[in-house]
């Protein structure tokens, strides 16, 4: 039984330091050691956005996965990486200002989010899930960093 007990503690304890070192990450730190959001490193890279993004925000990205970026096709993702105005203002697309968690996306439905691109996407609830511009879907929210939030969405959105 006393086992039992400080087993349990244990993985507490770890489980709380593993979310605290995951808060003390910037967005971008958080997307760096992920697995799934390669391309969306090297984007963000290519259009010297890193920097931005590391710094005290705070921010709420909206994340596309490799995945998310392959429906793009090889060629399209090339040759975006290759011209860097229009990649800024893709990724610049994906970044509101401000720390806009899953429950207060929801409170946003029918609305415009402001953008740092300066455009807006429309936010919507659809089946209890937030859809953005009638068809991007957020497939994992509030991914908590030092500096904001990551919402993992299942494509990339195209001002």
């Amino acid at each position: 039984m006393v086992r039992s007990l400080v087993a349990a503690f244990a993985i507490v304890a770890l489980m709380t330091v593993s979310r605290a070192q995951a808060e003390e990450k910037t967005i971008v730190g958080i997307a760096v050691g992920a697995d799934n959001f390669k391309t969306l490193v090297a984007a963000l890279k290519a259009a010297d956005l890193v920097e931005a993004l590391d710094g005290k925000g705070p921010f709420t990205v909206f994340a596309p996965t490799d995945a998310a970026f392959e429906k793009l096709g090889k060629e399209t993702i090339e040759a975006v990486l290759k011209d860097k105005e229009k990649l800024t203002s893709i990724l610049k697309y994906h970044v509101v200002s401000g720390k806009v968690m899953a429950a207060d996306a929801i409170k946003l439905d029918g609305k415009d989010a402001k953008t740092l691109s300066g455009k807006t996407f429309k936010i919507e609830v659809v089946d209890g899930g937030v859809v953005l511009n009638g068809k991007v879907k957020v497939i994992k929210t509030d991914i908590k960093a030092s500096n904001g939030v990551i919402h993992v969405i299942d494509a990339v959105l195209l001002p």
